[in-house]
């Protein structure tokens, strides 16, 4: 089984919910999102048009950060994932200046580091970061999510790259990753593009599904289908 996601541009709203999904589920701070866009906008009035292009690590077959990763902190699972041990990673920064799609992140400080002040915001009247932050018993903030900590890191450390894994830890479950999860109008599909019948390869063969520059052969496993056509009203 190798996982793929199909994106049906069709379909997506330009929301924003996978974003957001994503960031809660994962515990990402506030300047690295997993889950990010590419919007377009060409045309001159009155035909303009707006492009929104989701986007994340698009988990390559042949994935230029693991050849580069001279630790190899970045490497393929059994199942296609391309993944990060964080234990290995010595901040090198090379997997970020190999990926022709720029969705890995590097993290210059301590992520959550807000959440250590000790100062109120009124005086005698609110918590401090910090002490809400052991009250609520989190781990980096007080909305963590644990579970993320299964095989993932809750807190990532200052010095350390990280990205998109497409949920692995829920996808280890039998879950649909955040990101799919929480979409409206289930723009995002992810299944097994080993076979054949599942429901991202026939979206892939309905549709002639492309990846993002297919042309760098990275044989990437995120896979957009259609364009978006707003239907016009006269």
């Amino acid at each position: 089984m190798k996982y793929a996601m199909v994106i049906d541009q069709q379909k997506c709203v330009g929301c924003g919910g996978c974003i957001l999904a994503c960031k809660a589920e994962n515990n990402t701070p506030p300047d690295i999102n997993w889950c990010d866009k590419i919007t377009r906008t060409s045309g001159t009035f009155p035909d303009v048009r707006f492009e929104y292009i989701s986007t994340m690590c698009n988990h390559c077959d042949n994935a230029p950060c693991v050849t580069v990763c001279p630790t190899r902190a970045m490497y393929k699972s059994p199942r296609g994932l391309t993944l990060h041990d964080p234990d290995k990673c010595i901040g090198c920064k090379a997997c970020m200046v190999s990926c022709p799609y720029g969705v890995i992140s590097f993290n210059w400080q301590t992520p959550h580091r807000e959440w250590q002040k000790e100062s109120q915001l009124v005086a005698a009247g609110t918590f401090t970061p910090r002490e809400m932050l052991l009250r609520a018993g989190g781990e980096g903030n007080p909305h963590a999510n644990p579970e993320r900590g299964v095989s993932y890191p809750v807190l990532r450390a200052r010095g350390t790259v990280e990205k998109c894994t497409f949920c692995d830890h829920r996808l280890a479950k039998g879950l649909e990753p955040a990101c799919v999860e929480a979409c409206p109008p289930r723009a995002r599909i992810v299944g097994d593009l080993d076979d054949p019948e599942s429901e991202v390869s026939r979206l892939i063969r309905r549709y002639d599904g492309t990846p993002l520059r297919p042309e760098l052969g990275t044989r990437a496993r995120v896979f957009y289908i259609r364009s978006y056509s707003p239907e016009r009203r006269t």
